[in-house]
């Protein structure tokens, strides 16, 4: 059942980031994107990735963004992967040069053995540059975070005979994207550092890199590198994760502008 309801998820939504701007003027923005693969035969092997962004502006002055995305992989029926992962925030302002946001997180990875992890927070965004070719933003945020692992043993002993683990954190984000060769491919790019503040053993990084190419209203070809590091996992559960990911995506700005 839990399958069912994981394909069901990764086939309705799908998340690319920095790919939507929450100080643009539009009321709603969209952009979603899938990409899948079924091999049957000496090797069988089903991938699923499925990524949704928005931003929505409920009431003057805030605006909603939510960032999505689901990954299902298994091998000879034998699951790899089973994830998903929700980021929302809530902006006041964020066409100011300097704007609060509070920020909530859902997710759960398979393979680094987290049944669920949440967190919620607020911060500040400082807009260094805004404009038709180029944004970057710089944010610094406060969480408190509570993990429910599958297991009781970790590569730190401090945290052996805890199936859960909580804490508050600190996050550093630098993110944006640059158009290119006459605005016919963008670059987008973020990285994040959030360390513990009871522990320093206990901080994760993560940096990106895409690319977008325009094809046809909206239409796009796009891939994303990611590399990411969690100092604190279960045994025997690898630190660091490389991701390459690619495929089509679409994007929808409405033509109402929020005033």
């Amino acid at each position: 059942m839990r399958k069912l309801i994981t394909i069901f998820f990764l086939l309705s939504v799908f998340l690319v980031k920095a790919q939507i701007n929450e100080s643009d003027t539009e009321k709603f923005q969209i952009r979603t994107s899938f990409t899948g693969n079924f091999q049957k035969g000496n090797v069988e092997i089903l991938t699923l990735k499925s990524k949704l962004e928005f931003t929505l502006v409920p009431v003057k002055n805030w605006v909603f963004k939510s960032q999505n995305s689901g990954l299902y992989q298994e091998f000879s029926e034998n699951k790899a992967d089973n994830d998903i992962f929700s980021r929302n925030y809530l902006y006041f302002k964020p066409n100011k040069k300097l704007y609060p946001f509070i920020i909530s997180y859902l997710s759960g990875n398979f393979r680094r053995k987290i049944d669920s992890r949440y967190f919620i927070g607020a911060g500040l965004t400082y807009q260094i540059i805004n404009n038709n070719k180029n944004v970057l933003k710089f944010s610094a945020s406060t969480i408190y975070e509570n993990t429910q692992y599958k297991t009781t043993s970790y590569n730190f002993e401090e945290y052996n005979d805890n199936d859960r683990i909580s804490l508050w954190r600190g996050t550093v984000y630098l993110g944006g994207w640059n158009y290119i060769l006459e605005k016919k491919i963008r670059v987008y790019y973020d990285a994040f550092y959030q360390p513990a503040f009871n522990n320093n053993n206990n901080y994760r990084t993560q940096a990106d890199m895409g690319f977008d190419f325009p094809l046809w209203k909206g239409l796009s070809f796009n891939t994303l590198y990611t590399i990411s590091h969690e100092n604190v996992t279960p045994i025997k559960i690898k630190k660091d994760d490389k991701i390459l990911t690619f495929g089509f995506a679409y994007n929808f700005k409405s033509t109402s502008k929020n005033k």
